[in-house]
């Protein structure tokens, strides 16, 4: 038998050398990312990632309050309501230019890198002002319709952002707190849902007078609450323009590493810098890189985990966020004497529910996510909605006429699991669990998948809470509330099968070609083995 010391061959001691240049580089990556320290470099991702999805949460629940407000502008034949139909159209237009904006941003962001964050913004700005001014022709397409058209255009803009800012914000983060920092730019999610809110409200009192005089001056208010979303856009385009490129794209795509050590402010020796030769985007074949990584069942059952994870949740997430005016009518909140009390009584139902549920459920995912892992947090929060939900659609009835205080508890403590859960971790996962050249197009496949979810709540939940009573009765409410809990439950069995923990882990551990920090090669005549011995020992045995 050979010695457990014999040399090992030249193709084993050339895995050893590139192991080593590798775990150089990437720690040297590592230090001073994002988060290790309050400087103006974090707080400049915070602003530019985090202004982001303001605009984009802002921009997709802002319809949530105007509706109403649409239904007394251009309805008032069907009883100030618009039609459930159109209804779910306006709504679900968004999600349906999101799906296409994530898949689209997706696959060019790691095509293309990730210099081109910031174009979805533009479109997003283009969008947003459309919609504020859409309108009528003289005959034929209705101002609903042109709404439709440009909140299309909007949530392309919207989806873009997804996997842009996901992968930016982990790409530039340090292990330790990327998750925490992918939180807390997603928690601005929340924020923006309360702005939405808050600014309703604010215009609403500046308009109170011309309102009760005329209804049909919402129109100007309406127009006012979805156009003052372009703002935060606008504040930020410079900082999203002049982004540098991600310096893990650089080195573990384009392995350009002076590029990568350049972003940092770092500089690499000229013998590290010749190891790696830097490749060409038109040599490069994303399609066959994607369909080579996940042909492999081992890397298609993460994807699938984290897809069918957030396809699940936003059923439910989307079923409620964007219908809230739905379940505060429902239980008699916001049905009032006058147009505007009833508004009113809808925008503050809205900042109440986002307050003692939906912000704080983000801010503990911020605290946490740390601590307890990814995982964890998802299995805990589909666990708790599944129960909440069962609960809800089981004692509907009782709760609403005998015991409202309980019922808003249990709705509120639902929104804030949803946050405080899967709707923070479906976002961070497959931002972290794949390699650097697929990690955007999976991380918009992920999310793309949540809106298809999205989608068929959108289109599907204001003609199911209608079924079997009259329109607006919400006849089948609790029966809705009882498929949400299902769908909850088996979002829990699917994070259970197919997601992995990515607490502590430095994205190098998902690459194809990582070599654990420990390992040797032991040569038993043409048999080889490995044992967990230092990398640096191995090499100096080898010379």
């Amino acid at each position: 038998m050979a010695s457990s010391t014999a040399e090992p061959t030249a193709l084993e001691q050339e895995r050893i050398e590139s192991a080593q240049t590798n775990l150089k580089s990437l720690e040297k990556l590592d230090d001073g990312g994002v988060g290790t320290e309050f400087n103006w470099f974090t707080v400049r991702t915070i602003l530019t990632a985090g202004a982001g999805f303001f605009t984009d949460s802002y921009d997709i629940f802002i319809i949530n309050l105007v509706s109403p407000m649409l239904g007394y502008v251009y309805y008032p034949h069907n009883n100030n309501k618009m039609p459930s139909d159109i209804e779910g159209v306006i709504k679900g237009m968004t999600s349906v230019g999101t799906l296409f904006g994530q898949l689209f941003f997706g696959f060019l962001g790691d095509i293309l890198g990730r210099k081109i964050y910031g174009f979805e913004l533009l479109i997003i700005i283009l969008g947003t002002i459309n919609c504020a001014t859409s309108a009528s022709t003289v005959r034929g397409v209705s101002g609903i319709a042109f709404l439709g058209l440009w909140r299309l255009v909007l949530g392309f803009g919207v989806g873009g952002d997804y996997p842009m800012s996901a992968t930016i914000t982990s790409e530039w983060s340090s292990t330790g707190r990327r998750g925490m920092m992918m939180a807390l730019i997603f928690s601005m999610q929340g924020i923006g849902n309360l702005a939405a809110a808050i600014v309703t409200l604010i215009i609403l009192a500046i308009f109170k007078g011309a309102v009760n005089a005329d209804v049909f001056n919402l129109d100007y208010v309406w127009r006012l609450c979805i156009g003052l979303g372009a703002v935060p856009a606008v504040a930020t385009i410079y900082l999203r323009f002049t982004m540098p490129e991600s310096p893990r794209y650089a080195m573990d795509v384009e392995h350009d590493l002076e590029a990568a050590a350049a972003a940092k402010g770092q500089q690499v020796s000229d013998e590290l810098a010749r190891q790696h030769t830097k490749v060409d985007i038109k040599q490069r074949s994303h399609w066959a890189e994607f369909a080579a990584y996940f042909g492999q069942w081992r890397h298609f059952k993460t994807l699938l985990g984290t897809s069918l994870s957030w396809f699940l949740l936003d059923i439910a997430f989307y079923g409620l966020g964007l219908n809230n005016s739905y379940i505060l009518e429902a239980i008699g909140f916001s049905n009032k004497s006058t147009p505007f009390e009833t508004l009113w009584a809808n925008t503050v139902g809205q900042i109440i529910i986002t307050c003692l549920g939906s912000v704080p459920g983000y801010y503990l995912t911020v605290i946490f996510i740390e601590r307890w892992g990814r995982r964890p947090i998802q299995i805990m929060g589909f666990t708790a909605c599944t129960i909440l939900f069962a609960i809800l659609a089981a004692a509907y009835y009782p709760l609403r006429d005998n015991a409202m205080p309980a019922f808003i508890t249990i709705f509120t403590l639902a929104q804030l699991f949803q946050n405080f859960g899967a709707n923070c971790t479906t976002f961070i996962i497959p931002g972290e669990v794949f390699p650097t050249k697929v990690r955007a197009s999976a991380h918009g496949i992920s999310a793309a998948s949540g809106k298809a979810g999205a989608i068929l709540a959108s289109f599907a939940f204001n003609v199911l809470v209608d079924y079997g009573g009259a329109p607006g009765e919400h006849a089948f409410l609790p029966g809705t509330l009882g498929i949400f809990a299902g769908i909850m439950f088996l979002g829990l069995i699917v994070t259970l099968l197919w997601i992995p923990e990515s607490k502590g882990l430095d994205l190098s551990v998902f690459e194809e070609d990582y070599i654990p920090p420990t390992a040797a090669v032991v040569r038993d005549d043409d048999a080889v083995s490995r044992e967990s011995v230092p990398v640096e020992n191995v090499a100096e045995k080898s010379s």
